[in-house]
C-alpha cells in the first residue's frame, strides 16, 4: 500500500509558476514510476510528466515540454511549473506505478488555476 498527498497548487496569473510537490509513503520501495495527471472539469485525465524512480528517466507531454520539469528525491515528487498558460488549469494528481502488482495508486489531487 502507498499514501500519496499532493500539496502546491494556487491560483496564479498566466505566466507566473507554481511548484507542486508529492509526498510517498508505505511501500515506496515497490514504486517503479512516478507522475503527474490532471484532470479539467469535463475532460479525461492526462499524464502531464513521469520520471523513473531507479533511472530518473522523464517523458513529458507535449502541451509542457520545456514549461514544466519533473524531479525526484526518494519517496517524493516534483512538478515545477513555469510560464503558466490558462488552459494549465485543472486538478494535477500524483501517481505511483508498480510493476510488481500491476497497480496504480493516486493522491487526492490539487487544484492549480491560472487566470488570464
Amino acid at each position: 500500500q502507498v499514501r500519496l498527498v499532493e500539496s502546491g497548487g494556487g491560483l496564479v496569473q498566466a505566466g507566473g509558476s507554481l511548484r507542486l510537490s508529492c509526498a510517498a509513503s508505505g511501500n515506496i520501495n515497490s514504486i517503479n514510476i512516478m507522475g503527474w495527471y490532471r484532470q479539467a472539469p469535463g475532460d479525461q485525465r492526462d499524464m502531464v510528466a513521469t520520471i523513473s524512480r531507479r533511472t530518473s528517466s522523464t517523458n513529458y507531454a507535449d502541451s509542457v515540454k520545456g514549461r514544466f520539469t519533473i524531479s525526484r528525491d526518494n519517496a517524493n515528487v516534483y512538478l515545477q511549473m513555469n510560464s503558466l498558460k490558462p488552459e494549465d488549469t485543472a486538478v494535477y494528481y500524483c501517481n505511483s506505478k508498480h510493476y510488481s502488482t500491476l497497480r496504480d495508486y493516486w493522491g487526492k489531487g490539487t487544484l492549480v488555476t491560472v487566470s488570464s
